[in-house]
Formats: structure tokens, sequence, C-alpha cells
């Protein structure tokens, strides 16, 4: 079986901003792993050969994992939202909201679509999610894209929600609800996210676990329409072993 990787550059052109590592430390794990794994197996030798070639493999499977996480939170994860944007086929006038919405790289993006409606990020802003993270940080990036007066930021709790309810034309999350640790929390955030929604509108959830429970939970209260795909080799974070995928579904409209 070959496995083709198609790295675009096509939405990186436009991005102003600077929107930090997603889960930093990760990386640095992996980085520091795969250069003690290297200089391990280089140091022991016989005979002029490793003495460690189990080291060797696995500190180049590491730096290659981490090479692949950085290309993920640095530029595949704004290839993969921008189709999944662009099949929304947005109007222009929508109301948006993020969940999670970090620095503001899916926001953003959103906001950019958009030439009457507003785009709302949510966030509880913790830099162990995101290097950097801040409300100041995801305003400084809005004013680079040039769509500050169409956001709006709040300090808010995904499961608990400051928006009443049939608020949102589309609803959005990438790789945030997992942060809630536990199920009924995580549960507590998709529906939320469905009580936001207008009938007729659509949720889009990209991550990295927990994927059928949010399928199951979307099935559960009535939308429509449910699937449940992978992302693709853009949002590999690390290899095939930590993959993100995308749960989607429409709520239905009122009769």
């Amino acid at each position: 079986m070959i496995l083709t990787f198609r790295f675009s550059t096509r939405s990186s052109a436009r991005r102003q901003g600077k929107y930090g590592v997603d889960a930093p430390y990760v990386p640095a794990l992996y980085g520091a792993a795969g250069v003690g794994l290297l200089a391990w197996a280089s140091l022991v030798t016989v005979d002029g050969r490793t003495a460690a070639p189990w080291a060797l493999f696995f500190g180049c499977v590491a730096l290659l994992a981490a090479g692949l996480y950085m290309y993920a939170t640095k530029r595949g994860k704004f290839v993969v939202w921008e189709k999944l944007l662009d099949e929304l086929a947005l109007n222009g006038d929508e109301n948006i909201l993020d969940l999670g919405c970090g620095r503001g790289a899916v926001l953003l993006a959103a906001a950019r679509r958009l030439h009457e409606g507003r785009a709302y990020g949510v966030d509880l802003w913790r830099t162990q999610d995101q290097s950097g993270n801040g409300p100041t940080v995801t305003k400084g990036n809005a004013q680079a894209e040039g769509v500050l007066g169409r956001i709006a930021l709040h300090t808010a709790d995904m499961t608990q929600l400051p928006f009443e309810s049939d608020r949102f034309d589309v609803v959005v999350s990438s790789l945030a609800i997992h942060n809630v640790s536990d199920a009924v929390g995580r549960t507590a955030a998709i529906e939320e996210a469905v009580r936001v929604l207008k009938p007729g509108g659509r949720l889009i959830v990209a991550d990295l676990r927990n994927t059928h429970q949010y399928q199951a939970d979307l099935q559960r209260l009535g939308l429509r329409n449910v699937t449940r795909r992978g992302a693709g080799a853009q949002m590999w974070w690390s290899g095939p072993w930590v993959r993100t995928t995308v749960v989607s579904g429409t709520k239905p409209s009122r009769r």
C-alpha cells in the first residue's frame, strides 16, 4: 500500500497572524527523545558501528514524529479547515461560533468569509493547550488578518455557553473538546453546541479522540446527516496513530 502526502501551501500564503503551536510540550518531547536516542546510538559503538540499532531507529522515528506534528500545527490544520469551511458554501451573512478558538486559526479563517455576519470565539485561554494562548493575541491576529471588526471573543466554558438557544448558523470546534477531562463534560459541550445552533444549522467538530462519542451524541440529539471521517495526513499529529477525525451534522429545521 502506498500512502500519498499532498502538503498544500494554499492557505498559508494568506495568513498574517501568529498562531503558535498546539500542545507545545508534545513536539518538544518528541524532539528531545529523538536527539537523545541518536546521541546514545552514536556513543555506544563496536568496531565503529552502533551497538544500539534500536536507538538509531527509534530516534529517527521520534524526529520524524516531531516533524509531522510541527507540519500539522503550523500548516496542515489550516489546509484542512480551509476545505471544511469551503464545503459550507457560506453566504457571508452567517453567525459562526468557534468552541475553543485559541489564537484564532479557525475563527479568523471563518471571519474572512463573512461580510455582514460575525465569528464568535469561546475559550478558557490555557497555554498548555496552545502556546501563547490569550484573547489579546487573538485580537492581534484578527487585526493582522483584517477581520477585527468581524469577530467577538468570550472567556467562557464550552460546557456552559453564554448564548441563547438557536443563535448560530454554524458551530465549529478544532482539537478542543477532548481537553474536557470527563465524558459527561464532553457530552455537555456537544449538547451546548447543538442548543445554540439554529435549526438547519451545521456543526463541525475536528478532534483527536472521543469522536465516536460525539457521533453518538449528535445522533441521540436528533441531528441529521451525521458523518464521521478522517481529516487526512495533513492533520497527523506525529503519525497515523494520532490522527484527526471530523464529525459533522445538521440540526433539523422546525416545521
